[in-house]
């Protein structure tokens, strides 16, 4: 998984291949990986929105917002079973707040000369290119939002367009990290498939979404298409049919090859909908054939699995995957937006059993996915007790990565697949920790509330910008907060706050015929991929 690779510094190939293998084995291992398996918990009732809700925060400007009448999410009172038909969307004033926060950490951060966006951010940092396409999906959000002007956001999606026009590349893929100022390849980094296709997938929505013929607006559908066609998904295959991780001059390709289940399906869906250098239909067989090895029941769902939940989040940013199905999920009964929302279950109520007895975990306060962490170890109930840095930490069957540790993206990133917890819990982080880890672009990373920090550290408050919240919530509040903002964190919550209320990436990514071609290569059939009547 090349999402978690070398986030403090040092080399990538070092840091890969422990991490990735580690990864791997997130849904093949049995036992916790902090002692014992998991004990599975009954399920919960589904808590009432409007009963459970903290009071409705005003947002933080007057901005003009479009009706948030639209579903976009599926309400049950279990998370077993069916989709059920959409009711009306649940809605909390502050999801409009949280929403234009997180678009101003890549509008404000990224450098205006090339488009590059930092990897995290106030520490300084390089550009991740996932970051850059996350932040091309927010660009539109912000014109459908008002935040800016459409010819503000086609500016900006040039410059980023024509930078990656002519910077260093392998076949059509990028190297992961890239300096700031000049976009030259830093810290080593390899060329990332799974970051490059993050990028191409932000990249093909601004494709689709500036569709008139505006002259600069022909010009973006121009500059995208001679960038996605130029990848050569093939290249990527030394053991095909499969697509590899990672390749970088010193050493080639990584040893290691994407097979589901995690993020990576993304990587298929575009490599299979290539119109120039397609990978084999056979890919996708192999890609789902690991697929049972992650399928099984813990906390009362059964479900296909990944730990971390930025694994059932990702490629959901961009696809619709709301009644359509590949041979897998037909043969099982669901679709992949269905299996979401179980892992969404699923974690909450690991919250409510908190097996390891972690302070502030409960009904409305979870969510863990690859995320920052404390980094150091310290006594917790009467033991000396190691607390991860940034790692994958997840809920998986077999297998569990739990140090405490909260990500707010992991719950709010699920928002369409569960509004009926997600939203619950989005307010209790707000209300009940306020400033100490909520400021200028939204939820910082991570916090962790077991872990407590010296008096003396600015790690919990003290490095928030000039316009954080006031002292609301929070106050004395001792655990550790993550300092930074990160890119690959804050592009899902923006996205899937954005695709809860009015289906805007996912609408507009329907009508993409690459996309579309992916998923029907792929096997992907029904729901709006049925041909027309």
């Amino acid at each position: 998984m090349i999402r978690a690779v070398t986030r403090r510094g040092g080399s990538p190939l070092r840091a890969i291949l422990p991490l990735l293998a580690g990864c791997a084995a997130l849904l093949g291992t049995a036992g916790n990986a902090f002692g014992g398996p998991a004990a599975a918990a009954s399920a919960p009732a589904t808590p009432s929105p409007a009963a459970q809700a903290p009071a409705a925060r005003a947002p933080a400007a007057s901005i003009s917002l479009p009706s948030a009448s639209s579903p976009a999410a599926t309400l049950a009172a279990e998370a077993s079973g069916a989709l059920r038909e959409p009711q009306s969307v649940l809605f909390d004033p502050f999801l409009s707040e949280l929403e234009e926060r997180t678009f101003h950490y890549f509008w404000d951060t990224a450098n205006p000369k090339n488009g590059l966006i930092p990897d995290r951010y106030p520490t300084p940092s390089f550009a991740s290119i996932a970051a850059v396409g996350f932040g091309l999906t927010a660009y539109p959000i912000g014109v459908e939002r008002h935040y800016i002007t459409r010819a503000e956001a086609r500016e900006r999606v040039l410059v980023t367009l024509r930078f990656f026009l002519h910077a260093p590349n392998e076949h059509g893929f990028f190297y992961h990290f890239l300096d700031m100022k000049t976009g030259a390849r830093t810290n080593e980094s390899e060329v990332s498939t799974v970051d490059t296709s993050l990028l191409l997938a932000g990249m093909l929505f601004c494709q689709s979404y500036f569709d008139t013929q505006n002259p600069r607006e022909v010009q973006i559908r121009k500059l995208v298409d001679e960038i996605y066609r130029r990848v050569d998904w093939t290249w990527a295959q030394p053991r095909p049919p499969v697509v590899a991780l990672a390749w970088t001059p010193e050493s080639g390709f990584s040893g290691l090859d994407w097979q589901g289940y995690n993020e990576a399906m993304l990587v298929y869906l575009l490599a299979l909908g290539s119109p120039t250098h397609p990978i084999s239909p056979q890919a996708w067989t192999t890609w789902t054939s690991t697929y049972d090895q992650h399928w099984g029941t813990i906390y009362n769902q059964t479900y296909l699995g990944f730990g971390p939940l930025f694994g059932h989040q990702y490629t959901h940013v961009w696809v619709d995957f709301r009644g359509i199905r590949d041979a897998y999920m037909r043969k099982h009964g669901l679709d992949y937006f269905e299996n979401s929302r179980r892992a969404t279950y699923t974690q909450r109520r690991y919250a409510i059993a908190n097996p390891k007895h972690w302070e502030a975990y409960g009904k409305n306060i979870w969510g863990i996915s690859a995320s920052d962490g404390p980094g150091a170890a310290e006594p917790y109930e009467g033991r000396e007790t190691s607390f991860l840095h940034y790692a994958a930490r997840g809920v998986g069957v077999g297998h569990i990565v739990d140090d405490g540790t909260i990500a707010p993206t992991a719950a709010i990133s699920s928002l369409p697949f569960a509004p009926e917890i997600v939203l619950p819990a989005t307010l209790e982080m707000y209300h009940r920790f306020g400033s100490a880890i909520y400021s200028s672009y939204g939820f910082l990373d991570a916090f962790n509330a077991s872990f407590h920090e010296p008096s003396e550290s600015p790690a919990a408050g003290q490095a928030h910008a000039p316009d954080s919240p006031g002292d609301r919530g929070g106050r004395g509040y001792t655990g550790w907060v993550d300092p930074d903002y990160i890119g690959i964190d804050e592009g899902p919550i923006i996205a899937m706050i954005e695709n809860y209320r009015s289906d805007l990436v996912w609408r507009v990514m329907r009508s993409d015929p690459y996309l579309r071609q992916g998923l029907e290569r792929a096997g992907f059939s029904g729901g709006w991929l049925a041909p027309a009547q």
